[in-house]
């Protein structure tokens, strides 16, 4: 078994990993780990959940993939879930969260150019942002290390500073079409948006008639206790981006766009060979109920208090950690040391984490995680802090 063959894109742990149940996971030898990467935030049920296996086992046996020449009923149900379940109405799917962004960049610019004439075509986004690594999302990150290499990239975008309302305010004018706002940047270090910088971009929006649009992909889908994380915030945008979660570890992506957004989209304009296939589409139908029905929203906000009040406690004891930042279960530890260095001692006691940012190590367990495997978690996570700590 050779890694050669594949291409040098990643920076991987020195671990290859076999089998997983729940927040647990084995390496082909057999030792085990603790998982609170959770696929960065995509494994939301933990691994191996038996209603997932149900479904791809009953619908795999139907149909997997008829392309989206014809309906199906599971596209069919989880477009209508998906607006029952917020304030927005009709669904594109795709495969990833950056190529919602791709749909959502597209869906923008051509809205903007049947609102406003074809000068109306500026698109807004934060520093120390990340959207995806296709050409169009790379053009709306806010992260040099990400787009430099690979310039020139897609114009008429223009860079705002995150929670800054003045800047804001003198980016916007007649001719921007939208702004692509996370309600946390978990790639940039888990920074949450300032309601005042969210509302002026609402109200920005309404006044120049531009799209707001909200890139929940690793937010969304219960991540802070709410289904959508607009929900958190009280503002509703007009396009949201969705993966991840959505599909508890099978590949799928979605753009749910208001009417009045979703109606510059006409046959031809956008497509996908394997958006909204019969597979994914029921699995994303499974992991909705089964948040619905086993009230994992309701975990997400005890759990996610729960370990923020253990991660503050930490702080307050070992001045390696200078702040606890995020909501729900998407939470983070902002420190004194480089995050890869804590990331590795956090490896050597069998405990998963990922960095964010510059200076933050992220915290992401299964959305139906339990008192008893954060307290464990917990006691790995203190073991790493006093080795660095005495270090």
């Amino acid at each position: 078994m050779s890694k050669e063959n594949l291409m040098n894109t990643y920076s991987r742990f020195n671990l290859i990993l076999d089998n997983g149940y729940r927040s647990n996971v084995k390496d082909i030898n057999g030792k085990e780990y603790l998982d609170f990467v959770s696929g960065i935030a995509v494994n939301c049920l933990g691994h191996a959940n038996l209603k997932i296996l149900e479904t791809i086992n009953k619908q795999a046996s139907k149909l997997m993939h008829v392309s989206n020449l014809f309906w199906t009923e599971p596209m069919i149900k989880l477009a209508g879930k998906l607006a029952e379940y917020s304030d927005l109405d009709q669904t594109f799917f795709c495969n990833s969260g950056t190529e919602a962004n791709e749909v959502a960049l597209k869906l923008a610019r051509k809205y903007g150019k049947l609102s406003g004439g074809q000068n109306k075509t500026e698109i807004i986004y934060a520093n120390n942002s990340f959207h995806g690594r296709t050409m169009g999302a790379l053009s709306l990150t806010g992260q040099a290390k990400y787009k430099e290499a690979f310039s020139p990239l897609v114009p008429s975008t223009i860079a705002v500073d995150f929670n800054d309302t003045k800047s804001l305010e003198n980016a916007f004018n007649e001719n921007t079409c939208a702004i692509f706002l996370e309600p946390i940047q978990g790639e940039g270090g888990i920074v949450t948006i300032d309601k005042n910088f969210l509302e002026t971009a609402r109200d920005l929006c309404n006044k120049y008639d531009a799209l707001l649009v909200f890139d929940e992909v690793q937010t969304g889908i219960g991540r802070l206790g709410t289904l959508f994380a607009y929900q958190s915030f009280g503002i509703i945008p007009d396009i949201i981006t969705m993966a991840k979660g959505l599909g508890g570890g099978f590949p799928i992506g979605a753009c749910l766009a208001s009417k009045k957004a979703a109606k510059a989209f006409e046959p031809g304009d956008h497509g996908n060979t394997f958006g909204g296939n019969p597979l994914a589409c029921s699995i994303s139908l499974t992991i909705l109920d089964e948040i619905i029905r086993a009230n994992l929203l309701d975990n997400v906000n005890t759990m996610g208090a729960y370990l923020k009040e253990r991660l503050y406690a930490l702080k307050n004891k070992y001045p390696l950690i200078k702040a606890v930042k995020g909501m729900g279960l998407l939470l983070g530890l902002e420190l004194a040391i480089s995050p890869k260095e804590f990331q590795d001692a956090c490896f050597n006691n069998h405990l998963l984490l990922v960095a964010a940012g510059n200076n933050t190590i992220r915290i992401l367990p299964p959305l139906n995680v339990n008192k008893s495997e954060i307290d464990e978690m917990l006691l790995a996570l203190e073991k790493s802090i006093k080795e660095c700590y005495l270090t």
